[in-house]
Parts: structure tokens; sequence; C-alpha cells
């Protein structure tokens, strides 16, 4: 199967750089930081492939890069070096490459995202509906009582309540207004979705709901999605394949089941012994 996504050499260094900077960083020298710049090397020669309605998994400590990856994908943050090219049908975006407005218009219209802070997804200036609203008029559903019908059924199938549709999300619980999110990334039925820690802070019982959620989704819909986690367990969930990061570079990829049960890079074998 042809990928929906291909990742090729992303590279993210925050600072000016320096041209010691790649030798002197890295799981091998235990620190992403230059010591002779002081330049963060968040990222290096990353890649891989997602395939149409796969879950890849990302996992790695805090600081590994993998919250980056998403980032600059999803156009919050510039790479580096490296490309990225998204297949939709018969289109394919040179992702990094495009201009802003180009990028502006995959963001709201074949991206969705979801944070783990949900002040970064949602507008907690306008209602729960309200949110969803927005998403819809940049995607040219301009008459009222269908944008109300379809805030409403969004809401309902992430299990929000729909007399809660009204309500602004402050009121919301951190499981809730995940929901919210979900709901407001799905608004557009975007071929690829991201995760970042979506389930980081929440209760057990609401991350089981989330994620229950997120796998009906997928099977639903068919949406590509990268799930970005420390925790093994969403990742044992989820994720069909997974990547190992540590200190910006991938130290071990592959399918999920072999990686949590075998796994070869001492590193993820002190991360799966740890979660035991």
């Amino acid at each position: 199967m042809s990928p929906i996504l291909q990742v090729r050499g992303l590279t993210k260094i925050h600072g000016a750089g320096c041209e010691r900077c790649i030798e002197s960083t890295g799981p091998e020298q235990d620190t992403n930081i230059c010591p002779h710049c002081g330049s963060v090397v968040a990222a290096h020669d990353v890649s891989f492939e997602l395939r149409p309605g796969e879950i890849l998994g990302i996992m790695g400590e805090s600081g590994s890069g993998k919250s980056t990856v998403v980032k600059t994908l999803y156009f919050d943050e510039k790479p580096t070096a490296g490309t990225a090219r998204f297949f939709d049908g018969d289109d394919d975006w040179d992702l990094f490459a495009a201009n802003a407005a180009a990028q502006r218009w995959l963001r709201n219209h074949r991206f969705g995202m979801v944070y783990q802070n949900p002040h970064l997804g949602l507008n907690f200036n306008v209602s729960a509906g309200g949110n969803i609203a927005e998403r819809l008029l940049m995607n040219d559903v301009t008459l009222f009582g269908e944008i109300r019908e379809r805030a409403r059924d969004l809401l309902s199938r992430t299990e929000v309540l729909p007399e809660r549709m009204d309500e602004s999300p402050k009121k919301f619980s951190g499981g809730m207004q995940q929901r919210v999110q979900i709901a407001k990334a799905l608004a557009t039925r975007p071929p690829l979705l991201f995760l970042d820690e979506v389930t980081t802070g929440l209760d057990l019982s609401v991350q089981a709901r989330i994620l229950d959620l997120i796998l009906e989704i997928q099977q639903e819909l068919g949406t590509a999605m990268i799930a970005v986690t420390h925790d093994l367990g969403v990742i044992r969930l989820l994720a069909g394949r997974t990547i190992v990061m540590k200190y910006g570079r991938i130290i071990e990829s592959g399918l999920t089941d072999q990686i949590l049960e075998d796994p070869q890079h001492a590193y993820t074998q002190r991360l799966v012994a740890s979660a035991l």
C-alpha cells in the first residue's frame, strides 16, 4: 500500500547551530544540547512512512524529540532540514516547501491535531459547539442549522452531552476538554490526525475511554494517525508500528509487538522494563 505520509531526514535545531552540533549530540553523547554552541538538536535525520488508516506510535522520554516531529508536520514549528510528502488522492504535497497559505489550508482541511494541553487546541472564549463551528466555517459550511447539527453529532460521538454544547470548555474536566478537542479535529474528517500525549494527566478510567474512542474513529473513518506518547500502555493499545526516540534520534523501529516483547536497544529495554 502506498504511504499517505513520507518523512525523510527531518531535523530540527533550536539555536544558531554549528558544524559540530550533530556529532556532539545524540544517544551516544547522552545529550541533545551541543556543548560547543548551546543549540538544542531536538530531532535529527528522522525518517518514516505512514500508510492510510495506520496508527504509528512514537515513544520516548521527555526531550526525546517525539513531539517535535508532529509539531513540524503540523506546521507549529519550522524544520531545519528534511522533507515530508503528504499524498492525498491525486495530490502530492511537499509540506515543508508549501507556502503559508497552503500550510494553513492543510491544517484546516486535511490534518487534525489533538494536543496534550487542550488550551493549545481549543478556543476557550467560545462554547464547545463554537469550537467546532469555527472549523466548519473554514470548510465552507455556513448554514447555521447544519453547523449546529454537525457540532451536536460530533460532540455526541465523543461522549459530550448535547445539552452542554453551548457551555465553555472552561467548565469541562480535562477528559471532557480532550473529547471536545477530538470532536473539533474530526470536524473535517481529515485523513491524517496527530495525537500528542492525549492521555497524559487524565484518570485511568478517562484514559481508557479516550483510547477506545480513538480506535473507534480509526476503524470507522480509516484515519491515519501518529500517536506521540511516553506511555507504553497507549502504544500497545493503539499502534501497529512504533518508533522509539532518544535525544532526537530514532534508535529502534518496527512492529509494536516485537519492540515491546523483544526490544533490541538497551534504552528500549529499560523503557519496557520500567513499565512492567
